[in-house]
Protein backbone atom coordinates (compact mmCIF):
# COMPACT_ATOMS: atom_id res chain seq x y z
CA UNK A 1 0.00 0.00 0.00
CA UNK A 2 1.46 3.56 -1.11
CA UNK A 3 1.57 6.34 1.54
CA UNK A 4 -0.98 9.09 0.90
CA UNK A 5 0.38 12.55 -0.23
CA UNK A 6 0.36 15.10 2.26
CA UNK A 7 0.11 17.41 -0.47
CA UNK A 8 -3.07 20.24 -0.86
CA UNK A 9 -2.97 20.26 -4.21
CA UNK A 10 -2.81 23.87 -6.11
CA UNK A 11 -1.50 26.06 -8.94
CA UNK A 12 0.10 28.96 -8.56
CA UNK A 13 -0.85 32.56 -9.68
CA UNK A 14 0.91 32.85 -13.19
CA UNK A 15 2.11 30.99 -16.10
CA UNK A 16 0.68 27.73 -18.28
CA UNK A 17 -0.39 25.34 -16.32
CA UNK A 18 2.84 23.10 -16.74
CA UNK A 19 4.63 26.41 -15.28
CA UNK A 20 2.08 26.89 -12.62
CA UNK A 21 2.14 23.31 -11.11
CA UNK A 22 5.96 23.84 -11.05
CA UNK A 23 5.85 26.72 -9.10
CA UNK A 24 3.24 25.66 -6.53
CA UNK A 25 5.26 22.38 -5.77
CA UNK A 26 8.80 24.47 -5.83
CA UNK A 27 7.82 27.11 -3.37
CA UNK A 28 5.93 24.67 -1.08
CA UNK A 29 9.18 22.54 -0.88
CA UNK A 30 11.07 25.92 -0.13
CA UNK A 31 8.70 26.99 2.13
CA UNK A 32 8.62 23.60 4.19
CA UNK A 33 4.80 22.84 3.27
CA UNK A 34 6.66 19.79 1.44
CA UNK A 35 9.57 17.83 3.02
CA UNK A 36 11.78 15.80 1.92
CA UNK A 37 10.72 12.09 1.47
CA UNK A 38 6.95 13.40 1.38
CA UNK A 39 5.12 11.77 -1.28
CA UNK A 40 3.60 13.79 -4.46
CA UNK A 41 -0.31 12.77 -5.67
CA UNK A 42 -0.09 10.04 -8.43
CA UNK A 43 -0.36 11.99 -11.74
CA UNK A 44 -3.85 11.07 -12.45
CA UNK A 45 -4.87 11.92 -9.19
CA UNK A 46 -3.46 15.48 -9.78
CA UNK A 47 -4.64 15.83 -12.83
CA UNK A 48 -8.05 15.01 -12.02
CA UNK A 49 -7.98 17.33 -8.93
CA UNK A 50 -6.45 20.29 -10.42
CA UNK A 51 -8.54 19.99 -13.92
CA UNK A 52 -4.98 19.99 -16.02
CA UNK A 53 -4.18 17.50 -18.49
CA UNK A 54 -2.20 14.22 -17.48
CA UNK A 55 0.57 14.80 -20.39
CA UNK A 56 0.56 18.39 -18.12
CA UNK A 57 1.83 16.54 -14.96
CA UNK A 58 4.10 14.35 -16.60
CA UNK A 59 6.23 17.82 -18.42
CA UNK A 60 5.79 19.66 -14.06
CA UNK A 61 7.19 16.42 -12.31
CA UNK A 62 10.30 15.74 -15.09
CA UNK A 63 11.25 19.70 -14.22
CA UNK A 64 11.14 19.33 -10.97
CA UNK A 65 12.97 15.94 -11.17
CA UNK A 66 15.67 18.07 -13.48
CA UNK A 67 15.74 20.48 -10.70
CA UNK A 68 16.74 17.50 -7.99
CA UNK A 69 13.75 18.81 -6.14
CA UNK A 70 12.36 15.02 -6.55
CA UNK A 71 12.89 11.73 -7.26
CA UNK A 72 10.72 8.79 -8.77
CA UNK A 73 10.74 5.64 -7.02
CA UNK A 74 9.83 3.16 -9.63
CA UNK A 75 6.55 1.33 -8.58
CA UNK A 76 6.23 3.42 -5.64
CA UNK A 77 5.57 7.19 -7.13
CA UNK A 78 7.34 10.62 -7.02
CA UNK A 79 9.18 11.72 -3.94
CA UNK A 80 10.42 14.61 -2.66
CA UNK A 81 13.92 14.74 -2.76
CA UNK A 82 15.36 18.16 -2.06
CA UNK A 83 15.85 20.53 1.15
CA UNK A 84 15.51 19.29 5.06
CA UNK A 85 14.29 16.04 6.01
CA UNK A 86 11.10 15.46 8.25
CA UNK A 87 11.55 15.52 11.98
CA UNK A 88 7.92 14.20 12.65
CA UNK A 89 8.21 10.52 12.62
CA UNK A 90 11.57 10.12 10.79
CA UNK A 91 14.27 7.92 11.71
CA UNK A 92 17.78 9.24 10.91
CA UNK A 93 19.98 6.41 10.48
CA UNK A 94 22.19 9.01 8.30
CA UNK A 95 24.22 10.29 11.43
CA UNK A 96 27.09 8.29 12.39
CA UNK A 97 26.75 9.00 16.86
CA UNK A 98 27.09 6.49 19.55
CA UNK A 99 24.57 5.31 21.64
CA UNK A 100 23.48 7.72 23.96
CA UNK A 101 24.50 6.22 27.70
CA UNK A 102 25.23 9.59 29.41
CA UNK A 103 22.67 9.77 32.20
CA UNK A 104 21.19 13.52 32.72
CA UNK A 105 22.23 12.90 36.63
CA UNK A 106 25.71 12.32 35.93
CA UNK A 107 25.93 15.26 33.00
CA UNK A 108 24.49 17.50 36.16
CA UNK A 109 26.40 16.38 38.85
CA UNK A 110 29.63 16.61 37.13
CA UNK A 111 28.75 20.44 35.86
CA UNK A 112 27.98 21.34 39.47
CA UNK A 113 31.26 19.85 40.52
CA UNK A 114 33.23 21.75 37.90
CA UNK A 115 31.62 25.05 39.01
CA UNK A 116 32.79 24.55 42.27
CA UNK A 117 36.23 24.49 41.15
CA UNK A 118 36.43 26.60 37.56
CA UNK A 119 36.51 30.21 38.22
CA UNK A 120 35.65 33.08 35.79
CA UNK A 121 39.33 34.27 35.99
CA UNK A 122 40.40 30.43 34.86
CA UNK A 123 37.49 30.36 32.32
CA UNK A 124 37.99 33.64 30.98
CA UNK A 125 41.88 33.22 30.16
CA UNK A 126 43.73 32.11 27.47
CA UNK A 127 45.31 28.43 27.48
CA UNK A 128 48.14 27.30 25.55
CA UNK A 129 47.01 26.54 21.75
CA UNK A 130 47.31 22.88 22.24
CA UNK A 131 45.90 22.38 25.42
CA UNK A 132 47.18 22.99 29.37
CA UNK A 133 50.34 20.37 29.83
CA UNK A 134 47.87 18.84 32.05
CA UNK A 135 45.10 18.27 30.19
CA UNK A 136 47.98 16.92 27.17
CA UNK A 137 48.89 14.29 29.82
CA UNK A 138 45.66 13.02 30.43
CA UNK A 139 44.72 12.91 27.12
CA UNK A 140 47.96 11.32 26.57
CA UNK A 141 46.85 8.44 29.07
CA UNK A 142 43.55 7.45 27.56
CA UNK A 143 45.24 7.12 24.25
CA UNK A 144 47.83 4.68 25.96
CA UNK A 145 44.68 2.75 26.68
CA UNK A 146 43.53 2.75 23.41
CA UNK A 147 47.02 0.91 22.10
CA UNK A 148 48.83 3.60 21.54
CA UNK A 149 51.88 5.60 23.53
CA UNK A 150 52.84 8.70 22.89
CA UNK A 151 54.63 11.61 24.91
CA UNK A 152 52.17 14.41 25.84
CA UNK A 153 54.53 17.21 24.46
CA UNK A 154 54.02 15.60 20.82
CA UNK A 155 50.09 15.68 21.13
CA UNK A 156 47.77 18.60 20.75
CA UNK A 157 44.01 19.23 21.50
CA UNK A 158 41.60 20.22 19.37
CA UNK A 159 38.15 21.30 19.21
CA UNK A 160 37.40 17.94 18.05
CA UNK A 161 38.23 14.81 15.83
CA UNK A 162 37.00 16.74 12.63
CA UNK A 163 39.27 19.74 13.88
CA UNK A 164 42.41 17.62 14.40
CA UNK A 165 41.82 16.02 11.17
CA UNK A 166 41.91 19.18 9.07
CA UNK A 167 45.52 20.45 11.36
CA UNK A 168 46.88 16.82 10.10
CA UNK A 169 46.09 17.22 6.21
CA UNK A 170 47.31 21.01 6.64
CA UNK A 171 50.61 19.54 8.29
CA UNK A 172 51.27 16.90 6.02
CA UNK A 173 49.85 17.97 2.58
CA UNK A 174 51.31 20.14 0.32
CA UNK A 175 49.42 22.65 -1.38
CA UNK A 176 47.48 21.20 -4.58
CA UNK A 177 49.16 17.66 -3.43
CA UNK A 178 47.60 13.91 -3.38
CA UNK A 179 45.84 12.37 -0.61
CA UNK A 180 45.67 8.73 -1.16
CA UNK A 181 42.28 7.14 0.63
CA UNK A 182 39.93 4.73 0.45
CA UNK A 183 37.64 4.70 -2.35
CA UNK A 184 34.83 4.97 0.30
CA UNK A 185 35.62 6.73 3.03
CA UNK A 186 34.84 9.39 5.56
CA UNK A 187 33.02 12.30 4.06
CA UNK A 188 34.17 14.87 6.93
CA UNK A 189 37.86 14.08 5.10
CA UNK A 190 36.93 14.36 1.66
CA UNK A 191 35.50 17.58 1.92
CA UNK A 192 38.14 19.03 3.87
CA UNK A 193 40.42 17.28 1.29
CA UNK A 194 38.60 18.94 -1.70
CA UNK A 195 38.13 22.36 0.56
CA UNK A 196 41.99 22.70 1.10
CA UNK A 197 42.64 21.89 -2.83
CA UNK A 198 44.22 18.43 -2.26
CA UNK A 199 43.72 15.73 -5.15
CA UNK A 200 41.91 12.74 -3.29
CA UNK A 201 43.15 9.12 -5.42
CA UNK A 202 40.77 6.33 -4.18
CA UNK A 203 42.08 2.95 -3.31
CA UNK A 204 40.23 -0.43 -3.82
CA UNK A 205 39.33 -2.20 -0.96
CA UNK A 206 38.50 -5.78 0.01
CA UNK A 207 37.19 -6.71 4.07
CA UNK A 208 40.45 -4.93 5.19
CA UNK A 209 40.11 -1.81 4.07
CA UNK A 210 43.08 -0.86 1.85
CA UNK A 211 44.46 -3.38 -0.52
CA UNK A 212 48.06 -3.35 -0.51
CA UNK A 213 48.84 -4.20 -4.15
CA UNK A 214 46.23 -1.01 -5.01
CA UNK A 215 48.06 0.96 -2.46
CA UNK A 216 51.75 0.11 -4.64
CA UNK A 217 50.12 0.61 -7.53
CA UNK A 218 48.96 4.09 -6.78
CA UNK A 219 52.63 4.70 -5.72
CA UNK A 220 54.48 3.76 -8.73
CA UNK A 221 51.85 5.81 -11.21
CA UNK A 222 52.98 8.11 -13.14
CA UNK A 223 50.11 11.06 -11.81
CA UNK A 224 51.75 10.29 -7.89
CA UNK A 225 55.23 9.57 -8.28
CA UNK A 226 56.73 13.04 -7.26
CA UNK A 227 54.14 14.48 -5.82
CA UNK A 228 54.79 13.81 -2.05
CA UNK A 229 51.52 11.87 -1.53
CA UNK A 230 50.01 11.30 1.64
CA UNK A 231 47.86 8.42 2.84
CA UNK A 232 44.80 8.90 4.39
CA UNK A 233 43.13 5.62 6.31
CA UNK A 234 40.91 4.61 8.83
CA UNK A 235 42.47 1.21 10.07
CA UNK A 236 39.69 0.29 12.20
CA UNK A 237 36.04 0.24 11.20
CA UNK A 238 36.38 2.74 8.27
CA UNK A 239 33.58 4.69 7.18
CA UNK A 240 31.47 4.24 5.83
CA UNK A 241 32.54 0.23 5.27
CA UNK A 242 33.17 -1.00 8.33
CA UNK A 243 36.09 -2.82 7.01
CA UNK A 244 39.18 -3.52 9.81
CA UNK A 245 42.63 -4.07 8.95
CA UNK A 246 44.27 -7.58 10.33
CA UNK A 247 47.55 -6.94 12.46
CA UNK A 248 49.61 -8.70 9.07
CA UNK A 249 47.89 -5.84 6.49
CA UNK A 250 48.50 -2.69 8.95
CA UNK A 251 52.55 -4.14 9.07
CA UNK A 252 52.17 -4.39 5.03
CA UNK A 253 50.48 -0.74 4.38
CA UNK A 254 53.18 0.53 6.86
CA UNK A 255 56.18 -1.55 5.02
CA UNK A 256 54.91 0.29 1.61
CA UNK A 257 54.78 3.54 2.95
CA UNK A 258 58.40 3.44 4.24
CA UNK A 259 59.27 1.98 0.97
CA UNK A 260 58.08 5.11 -1.00
CA UNK A 261 58.46 7.57 1.92
CA UNK A 262 54.72 8.64 2.75
CA UNK A 263 53.62 10.33 5.32
CA UNK A 264 50.42 8.45 7.15
CA UNK A 265 47.41 10.42 8.39
CA UNK A 266 45.37 7.65 10.64
CA UNK A 267 42.03 8.49 12.05
CA UNK A 268 41.56 5.92 14.84
CA UNK A 269 38.11 7.70 16.01
CA UNK A 270 36.67 4.16 16.08
CA UNK A 271 39.91 3.14 18.64
CA UNK A 272 37.40 1.33 21.09
CA UNK A 273 35.84 -1.10 19.51
CA UNK A 274 39.86 -2.67 18.44
CA UNK A 275 41.34 -5.06 20.25
CA UNK A 276 45.05 -5.31 21.56
CA UNK A 277 46.18 -7.13 19.20
CA UNK A 278 45.19 -4.69 16.20
CA UNK A 279 47.71 -2.03 16.86
CA UNK A 280 47.06 1.60 15.63
CA UNK A 281 49.82 2.52 12.38
CA UNK A 282 51.10 5.15 14.33
CA UNK A 283 52.66 2.46 16.97
CA UNK A 284 53.84 0.76 14.01
CA UNK A 285 55.17 3.89 12.59
CA UNK A 286 55.72 6.66 14.63
CA UNK A 287 58.20 8.48 12.54
CA UNK A 288 55.64 9.09 9.98
CA UNK A 289 52.32 9.23 11.29
CA UNK A 290 49.72 11.77 12.32
CA UNK A 291 47.27 10.12 14.28
CA UNK A 292 43.75 11.40 15.15
CA UNK A 293 41.14 10.53 17.48
CA UNK A 294 38.84 12.28 19.85
CA UNK A 295 36.10 11.38 21.96
CA UNK A 296 33.03 12.44 20.66
CA UNK A 297 32.50 8.28 18.99
CA UNK A 298 34.03 6.81 22.48
CA UNK A 299 31.92 9.02 24.78
CA UNK A 300 29.58 11.74 23.81
CA UNK A 301 29.19 14.03 20.57
CA UNK A 302 28.21 16.52 22.60
CA UNK A 303 32.34 16.46 24.26
CA UNK A 304 34.22 18.54 21.20
CA UNK A 305 37.40 17.21 22.29
CA UNK A 306 40.08 16.08 19.03
CA UNK A 307 43.22 14.71 19.50
CA UNK A 308 46.59 15.20 17.60
CA UNK A 309 49.42 12.68 18.08
CA UNK A 310 52.11 14.16 15.65
CA UNK A 311 56.02 13.14 15.20
CA UNK A 312 57.96 15.50 17.01
CA UNK A 313 59.66 16.86 14.19
CA UNK A 314 56.15 18.33 12.83
CA UNK A 315 54.97 19.54 15.96
CA UNK A 316 55.79 23.20 15.63
CA UNK A 317 54.69 23.10 12.15
CA UNK A 318 51.27 21.49 13.68
CA UNK A 319 50.87 23.89 16.22
CA UNK A 320 51.18 26.71 13.96
CA UNK A 321 47.95 24.83 11.66
CA UNK A 322 46.73 24.44 15.30
CA UNK A 323 46.63 28.26 15.97
CA UNK A 324 45.59 29.39 12.84
CA UNK A 325 42.28 27.65 13.27
CA UNK A 326 41.98 27.57 16.77
CA UNK A 327 42.88 30.26 19.75
CA UNK A 328 42.43 27.48 22.18
CA UNK A 329 40.36 24.18 22.81
CA UNK A 330 37.04 25.00 24.66
CA UNK A 331 37.93 25.51 28.50
CA UNK A 332 34.60 23.95 29.58
CA UNK A 333 35.29 21.15 27.15
CA UNK A 334 39.08 20.56 28.25
CA UNK A 335 37.54 20.44 32.54
CA UNK A 336 35.43 18.21 31.49
CA UNK A 337 37.35 15.84 29.56
CA UNK A 338 39.87 15.97 32.31
CA UNK A 339 37.03 15.29 35.22
CA UNK A 340 35.77 12.04 33.35
CA UNK A 341 39.06 10.58 32.57
CA UNK A 342 39.89 11.34 35.90
CA UNK A 343 37.34 9.77 37.80
CA UNK A 344 36.76 6.50 35.32
CA UNK A 345 33.43 8.01 33.81
CA UNK A 346 35.15 8.18 30.06
CA UNK A 347 36.03 4.98 30.63
CA UNK A 348 32.60 3.38 32.09
CA UNK A 349 30.97 5.42 29.08
CA UNK A 350 33.01 3.78 26.61
CA UNK A 351 32.56 0.57 28.16
CA UNK A 352 28.44 0.44 28.06
CA UNK A 353 28.49 2.12 24.72
CA UNK A 354 30.36 -1.16 23.40
CA UNK A 355 27.82 -3.28 25.31
CA UNK A 356 24.89 -1.06 24.17
CA UNK A 357 26.16 -1.55 20.72
CA UNK A 358 26.79 -5.21 20.60
CA UNK A 359 22.94 -5.61 21.40
CA UNK A 360 22.26 -3.57 18.54
CA UNK A 361 24.24 -6.26 16.40
CA UNK A 362 22.10 -8.52 17.68
CA UNK A 363 18.90 -7.32 16.79
CA UNK A 364 20.13 -6.21 13.28
CA UNK A 365 21.26 -9.67 12.73
CA UNK A 366 18.03 -10.95 13.70
CA UNK A 367 15.62 -8.36 11.55
CA UNK A 368 18.19 -8.09 8.35
CA UNK A 369 20.08 -11.10 8.42
CA UNK A 370 22.40 -9.77 5.38
CA UNK A 371 26.39 -10.99 5.45
CA UNK A 372 28.56 -9.13 7.66
CA UNK A 373 32.56 -9.48 7.77
CA UNK A 374 34.35 -10.76 10.61
CA UNK A 375 36.09 -8.44 13.15
CA UNK A 376 35.02 -5.53 15.17
CA UNK A 377 31.91 -4.27 14.97
CA UNK A 378 30.74 -0.88 15.65
CA UNK A 379 27.92 1.30 15.64
CA UNK A 380 27.56 1.88 11.70
CA UNK A 381 27.78 -1.15 9.01
CA UNK A 382 27.44 -1.47 5.08
CA UNK A 383 26.04 -2.97 2.91
CA UNK A 384 27.46 -3.28 -0.42
CA UNK A 385 25.91 -3.11 -3.71
CA UNK A 386 25.68 -1.50 -7.19
CA UNK A 387 25.17 2.45 -6.23
CA UNK A 388 22.66 2.69 -8.68
CA UNK A 389 20.57 0.13 -6.20
CA UNK A 390 21.71 1.87 -3.16
CA UNK A 391 20.26 5.06 -4.36
CA UNK A 392 16.66 3.37 -5.27
CA UNK A 393 16.97 1.54 -2.10
CA UNK A 394 18.22 4.89 0.06
CA UNK A 395 14.93 7.15 -1.45
CA UNK A 396 12.59 4.21 -0.72
CA UNK A 397 13.78 4.12 2.62
CA UNK A 398 13.38 7.68 2.98
CA UNK A 399 9.55 7.80 1.77
CA UNK A 400 8.95 5.57 4.61
CA UNK A 401 10.37 7.66 7.25
CA UNK A 402 14.02 6.24 7.86
CA UNK A 403 17.03 8.36 6.88
CA UNK A 404 20.17 7.09 4.91
CA UNK A 405 23.39 8.51 4.52
CA UNK A 406 23.68 9.00 0.18
CA UNK A 407 25.11 6.35 -0.91
CA UNK A 408 27.32 8.38 -3.30
CA UNK A 409 29.06 11.33 -0.05
CA UNK A 410 31.71 8.39 0.67
CA UNK A 411 32.81 8.11 -2.47
CA UNK A 412 35.74 9.69 -3.91
CA UNK A 413 34.71 8.93 -7.49
CA UNK A 414 31.09 9.55 -7.18
CA UNK A 415 30.22 8.17 -10.44
CA UNK A 416 31.54 4.73 -9.65
CA UNK A 417 29.63 1.91 -9.65
CA UNK A 418 29.78 0.20 -6.63
CA UNK A 419 29.05 1.51 -3.81
CA UNK A 420 26.24 0.28 -0.85
CA UNK A 421 23.75 1.46 2.05
CA UNK A 422 25.50 2.93 5.56
CA UNK A 423 23.06 1.87 8.47
CA UNK A 424 23.70 3.72 11.33
CA UNK A 425 22.79 1.67 14.17
CA UNK A 426 23.57 4.46 17.18
CA UNK A 427 21.85 7.23 16.85
CA UNK A 428 18.45 6.45 17.53
CA UNK A 429 16.46 4.68 20.78
CA UNK A 430 16.83 1.05 20.54
CA UNK A 431 13.19 0.98 20.48
CA UNK A 432 13.36 3.28 16.91
CA UNK A 433 15.79 1.32 15.32
CA UNK A 434 14.00 -1.66 15.70
CA UNK A 435 11.55 -0.01 14.22
CA UNK A 436 13.83 1.44 11.02
CA UNK A 437 15.28 -2.36 11.24
CA UNK A 438 11.85 -3.87 10.15
CA UNK A 439 11.30 -0.99 7.06
CA UNK A 440 14.52 -1.85 5.80
CA UNK A 441 13.56 -5.60 6.00
CA UNK A 442 9.98 -4.82 4.40
CA UNK A 443 12.64 -3.18 1.11
CA UNK A 444 14.37 -5.26 -1.23
CA UNK A 445 17.60 -5.50 0.12
CA UNK A 446 19.09 -9.00 0.65
CA UNK A 447 18.91 -9.95 -2.61
CA UNK A 448 20.93 -7.18 -3.79
CA UNK A 449 23.65 -7.36 -0.88
CA UNK A 450 27.22 -8.72 -1.48
CA UNK A 451 29.43 -9.68 1.38
CA UNK A 452 31.78 -6.93 2.19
Amino acid sequence: MHLASPWTPRLAAEGRPCERLVAAIAEDIADGALARGDRLPPHRDLAYRLGIGLGTVTKAYAALERRGLVQSVRGRGMFVAGLAPRTDGVIDLGVNMPPQVLDNRLLAATLVRLAKRLDAGTFGAFTPAAGRPEHRAQAAGWLAGQRLEVDADCLLLCNGAQHALSVAFATACPPGGVLLTEAATFPGALMLARDSGLRPVGLALDGEGIMPEALEAALRSPAVIGAAPVLYVTPTLNNPTAATMGAARRHDIVRLCRRYEVTIVEDDVYSLFAGPDLPPLAALAPERTLYVSGLSKSVSPGLRMGMLAVPRPLVERALSRLQATSTMASALSSAIMAEWLTDGTAHSVAASIRLDTARRHEMLASLLPVPRPDGPKGFHVWLPMPTDTAERLASEAAAMGVILMPPRLPLVDPAAPESGLRLSLGTPPIDKLKQALAVLAALPIGPTVRAA
